[in-house]
């Protein structure tokens, strides 16, 4: 049964696995690995994960089919994501701490869907490699679920042409040396960056112990890429999913009004009239 007394308005982006545990009675924990080499994150779910969780997959649940104009993991129908999160036993009034097998780079996705549509969810700080106690095998069913559909706020999210203005701070959360174009994916149809795009990958928000940067660590983070307030900021990635992980980050620093380039690199260097920019600098 949901709690009442978790209050999403101020649920912070990031809890702990002491939150969870005060907290666990009124929660839904979602498992949400998603591996970029392949691997299955079903079979790890299954082989071992946070008693009670279930299992929500990044391509089909918090993504519509690839599209070569929307990108490889498009936002998904509003309504087909309120039926799925529904069936696994996430409704109206429920609160979903999510993670995975990382700091939350995929997990973040899920996170971020539901915050901005007005539910309360929050990522586990950590992932799973932070949970103090025991994990379980198998899989979980939960008794279904009514999630209202909600359409996705047109304010938190930005078109390629948005991006190329020039407006905006824009941020790309991918590694460097796929920023840079060192590193090619087999899916990916150009390598480099989106011109006048910062680095900023996901995986700096995360202190050398895996677990998430102070609110002030990350604020003097993204200052020092040029975001200052009241400035508009876009994120991207390689298709829309780790870049979540950066505007929570944001979200915890305390910047808020960050949207989010759904279609991203994948979208971006599909489109061949689109420029693109290499090595280290936005270009």
């Amino acid at each position: 049964m949901p709690d009442d007394a978790i209050n999403q308005s101020t649920l912070p982006p990031v809890v702990d696995a002491g939150w969870v545990r005060e907290h666990g009675e009124g929660l839904v924990l979602a498992d949400v690995r998603w591996f970029l080499d392949g691997r299955s994150g079903y079979e790890a779910y299954l082989a071992g994960h946070l008693p009670g969780a279930v299992w929500v997959d990044v391509d089909t649940v918090l993504s519509a089919p690839p599209d070569e104009t929307e990108g490889r993991h498009p936002l998904p129908d509003p309504a087909g994501f309120a039926h799925a999160l529904g069936a696994l036993g996430i409704g109206d009034g429920t609160t979903v701490v999510a993670y995975d097998a990382d700091g939350g780079p995929y997990a973040a996705r899920l996170v971020w869907l539901l915050r901005r549509t007005g539910r309360a969810a929050a990522l586990l700080d950590g992932g799973l490699a932070a949970w103090p106690g025991a994990t379980e095998t198998g899989g979980v069913t939960l008794p279904e679920a009514r999630l209202t559909p909600v359409e996705w706020p047109k304010e938190v999210l930005r078109t390629a042409d948005e991006v190329a203005a020039g407006d905006a701070v824009v941020l790309d959360a991918r590694a460097a040396d796929r920023y840079s174009g060192e590193t090619v994916l087999p899916s990916d149809i150009r390598s480099g960056h989106v011109p006048g795009a910062r680095s900023a990958p996901w995986s700096a928000n995360i202190t050398p112990e895996g677990t998430f940067a102070t609110p002030e660590q990350l604020r003097e983070r993204y200052e020092a890429l040029g975001v200052r307030e009241g400035a508009e900021v876009i994120v991207y990635c390689g298709s829309g999913v780790t870049a979540c992980h950066d505007l929570l980050a944001l979200e915890r620093a305390g910047i808020t009004g960050a949207a989010l380039y759904p279609g991203s690199w994948s979208a971006w260097s599909a489109d061949l009239s689109r420029p693109v920019a290499t090595g280290q600098e936005p270009g």
